[in-house]
């Protein structure tokens, strides 16, 4: 496990960004700093923090000189593949996406519309959900935990994994990023038991489920060890749950933000697709991911030194006026759209593929189901606290059931 200084250089808070304000709206510090400071050093986090579209694109881009290999060696909570470059990051790669073809995600549709229809009868006669908790949270444990194998019973300790796994200290005081470390460990070697048990059960008696491909896969005719496998499984877990349930929870929120787009949404489904393109850009589920220099480099007219710490803002480069016009505008049916809220180039996201379909599938039936969305009386938004994922811990809505 990280020791508690690396830690702090990934995941501490940044000063502008520890208000409750600003952690729920962001963007407008992020324009700053696209004004006044595109690239800049931080010395309390020891990193160097990117602001601007081409400066983030050509880091994630570029994975000779700005890699995702952590210099300081070691167990994380989230590594695997995340944490490789080219050549075995492209064939580890290769193992897990036959899992995610096409054709695999597009057969999962039937069974992730089944569980969104059971999730919103428990509450759509009522008038009033809390979006998270009624829908945008179960409904991608339940599809990653039966595409790894996972029991029922045991899809609560995902979803606490998974907030473990991107959770930000309260502030960056030592106590606090102790705190923080010290829980990370005690996760790490939950999932550690857990996953070992879980595979060690497919090696005796294999299943019917990614776990057991895992197991049975090879790289250059070697199969993965024990440890390679509960990295894969871990960084599923997080990517599978906590991506998409801020882009369900996101759309939502920004349809009680603008009910005249619930009505043009009502009067073309066909929009919906668009409009998911849209809100990963303008709320993205993830804001920031990290990479080290692996020589010295400039960027812009900053010298950034061999081994270090390089913060691309996903979330600033989605709002850059020199990529999108309007770019604090929402604007459903934008085209083209190129955001990087499933990152770029090796390391663009497996699972944008089935993070889209569960949103799409999950907005629609919502579209069937309610009409006239809207914030519930006195409710405040209560932001995930994390640099890394956008979203918010509740949001607590009321609606119109349709006939």
């Amino acid at each position: 496990m990280e020791s508690v200084k690396e830690l702090s250089k990934a995941i501490a808070p940044v000063k502008e960004l520890s208000a409750k304000e600003a952690q729920i709206d962001p963007f407008p510090f992020f324009r700053q700093c696209r004004e006044s400071t595109p690239v800049r050093y931080d010395p309390q986090r020891e990193c160097w923090d990117i602001f601007g579209y081409e400066d983030v694109y050509n880091v994630l881009k570029d994975h000779s000189t700005f890699s995702s290999v952590r210099p300081i060696k070691g167990p994380v909570l989230l590594g695997s593949i995340i944490g490789m470059d080219p050549p075995k990051h492209m064939q580890m790669r290769g193992i897990v996406s036959k899992a995610f073809t096409p054709k695999s995600i597009e057969e999962l549709g039937p069974r992730i519309a089944s569980i969104a229809e059971e999730l919103l009868n428990a509450v759509a006669h009522d008038g009033t959900m809390d979006l998270v908790h009624d829908l945008a949270v179960p409904l991608p444990v339940i599809v990653i935990a039966e595409l790894l194998g996972i029991p029922a019973q045991d899809r609560r300790l995902f979803k606490e994994w998974s907030d473990s796994i991107v959770k930000g200290p309260a502030s960056g005081n030592k106590e606090d990023m102790h705190r923080l470390y010290l829980e990370r460990e005690k996760t790490r070697r939950e999932l550690d038991e857990y996953f070992l048990n879980v595979i060690a059960e497919r090696r005796n008696r294999p299943e019917d489920d990614l776990v057991t491909k895992l197991v049975e896969a090879e790289v250059n005719g070697e199969r993965l060890n024990d440890m390679e496998i509960v990295e894969f499984c871990i960084l599923l877990l997080a990517a599978g749950n906590e991506t998409t349930t801020n882009l369900i929870t996101n759309a939502v929120r920004r349809m009680a933000e603008a009910p005249a787009l619930q009505t043009r949404l009502q009067d073309n489904p066909a929009l919906i697709e668009s409009f998911i393109e849209e809100v990963l850009r303008y709320y993205p589920p993830v804001l920031s991911l990290s990479r080290y220099a692996t020589k010295d480099v400039r960027i812009g007219h900053a010298d950034i030194r061999k081994g270090e710490l390089i913060i691309p803002w996903i979330g600033s480069a989605n709002r850059d006026e020199s990529k999108f016009d309007q770019p604090d505008q929402f604007i459903e049916d934008r085209t083209p759209n190129p955001h990087m809220s499933f990152g770029f180039g090796n390391h663009f996201c497996l699972g944008a593929p089935l993070a889209r379909l569960e949103a799409k599938i999950a907005l629609r039936i919502i579209m069937n189901r309610v009409t006239n969305i809207r914030f519930a009386d006195h409710f405040e938004f209560k932001p995930i606290r994390s640099t890394f994922v956008y979203g918010v811990e509740e949001l607590p809505i009321l609606f119109d059931a349709k006939l």
